[in-house]
């Protein structure tokens, strides 16, 4: 198992990440998470999709409600061949009750808590918290990683604009 130790923080302080780094031009790594309904979610499940998989350490914390209103903000506007999946290690349950209290249906929110598939897939599993690091990863239609932003400091939200820009080229 892949341990990478600073590349992100909390709060300033240095935090682990286990699994293994992915990275642009890399053929987009399999996973198994949980959808809202408790049914195994694969990558293979979206397929022919452009994809934002943006991975957050918990719905219920301030920067990852930021963060998942303003994509399900701009998934309304990026078009059917494009989805933004939302993954975190917070239970199915927990998910379904946020994104109804919160409005969000143009985006899906996927639970990594069973196995940690898609943190030790993506290089994101934070050892120090069993939480999933900020980042944003653009896969296209053939499942290619076309872009990569593992956001430095936990309490950071992304660059969107990046993010979106890679999504556009994507497409």
């Amino acid at each position: 198992m892949s341990e990478r130790a600073g590349l992100i923080t909390m709060k300033g302080n240095p935090l682990t990440l286990l699994g293994n780094e992915v990275r642009a031009g890399q053929k987009a790594p399999d996973f198994t998470v949980v959808g809202n309904d408790l049914s195994p979610v694969t990558l293979g499940a979206y397929r022919n999709k452009t994809l934002v998989l943006a991975s957050v350490p918990s719905l219920d914390t301030p920067v990852c409600d930021l963060e998942t209103r303003r994509f399900n903000e701009e998934a309304g506007r990026l078009g059917q061949d494009v989805r933004i999946l939302t993954i975190s290690m917070d239970l199915p349950f927990a998910q379904k009750r946020w994104c109804g209290a919160a409005g969000v249906k143009n985006l899906v929110t996927l639970s990594d808590h069973r196995d940690a598939s898609f943190g030790m897939a993506y290089g994101v599993l934070i050892k120090e918290l069993r939480l999933l690091a900020r980042a944003v990863f653009v896969v296209d239609r053939g499942g290619v990683v076309r872009y990569v932003q593992l956001v430095k400091e936990l309490a950071t939200e992304p660059d969107y604009k990046a993010a979106l820009d890679a999504v556009k080229q994507a497409v």
